[in-house]
């Protein structure tokens, strides 16, 4: 199955780049390209676009910003004549970001990892949700019992994985994504971290203690996790 990617980059130069890339990718089609991100939206809506390429200097809104606006963000790769954008763009839940003028070699790299990501996410989805999720790590597909997750937490563009009586798996896979894929057992207490409410042992302050670690509770989520977790109004 090919990943249909949509191509948004308000200069052309930047655009034909990108295209001369992905006609040497097999597993690669563009469904569609634009210069104004605002056009891309109903596309993105309505076209069925797997992989978003991103410029994020743009006149009209920023890459980042129409990021933010998307109520369902695609796998989104950012380019970008800044490296400086890297570290804001991971906080978006973006797969990568390709420095301008952008390589062959490096792009191969980004879209061998983003089709990785893409084949996790169909079996994932063809999965019972919420009774095991599929992890690529350790060059291995891993199948997990959601059962059997403590807790999970977020390292960038890593998470790692805590599983009851077994090794611990990192994965290149976000907190994000997770969730979606996570029964209704996971609850989100932390930016970095997702837990297992059967594994929940005690609240203290604003600490929860699971299995034999205590994890803080972030500030804007003190007051929900209090109330689903243990009926505090």
């Amino acid at each position: 199955m090919k990943i249909k990617c949509l191509l948004v980059d308000d200069e052309y130069l930047g655009l034909t780049v990108l295209e001369t890339h992905i006609s040497k990718i097999p597993f690669l089609e563009i469904v569609d390209k634009r210069t104004n991100p605002l056009e891309a939206i109903e596309i993105i809506e309505n076209r069925g676009v797997d992989l978003l390429f991103l410029d994020v200097q743009m006149p009209e809104i920023s890459g980042v910003d129409f990021l933010r606006s998307l109520s369902k963000q695609p796998l989104t790769i950012l380019t970008t004549a800044y490296a400086n954008y890297a570290l804001e763009g991971y906080s978006l839940n973006v797969q990568d970001y390709l420095l301008k003028p952008i390589s062959f070699e490096r792009f191969v790299k980004a879209t061998n990892k983003v089709r990785t990501q893409f084949e996790l996410l169909l079996n994932n989805s063809n999965s019972d949700k919420g009774k095991f999720i599929y992890v690529k790590a350790d060059h291995k597909i891993h199948k997990i019992n959601c059962s059997k997750i403590t807790y999970i937490e977020g390292m960038k563009e890593y998470v790692a994985i805590y599983v009851k009586d077994e090794k611990r798996i990192i994965a290149l896979q976000s907190l994000k994504n997770l969730l979606e894929l996570l029964g209704s057992n996971f609850i989100q207490i932390h930016r970095s971290y997702i837990i297992n409410r059967l594994f929940v042992k005690s609240l203290y302050g604003n600490r929860i203690e699971i299995e034999h670690k205590q994890i803080a509770i972030g500030k804007t989520y003190l007051k929900r996790v209090k109330e689903e977790l243990f009926g505090f109004k």
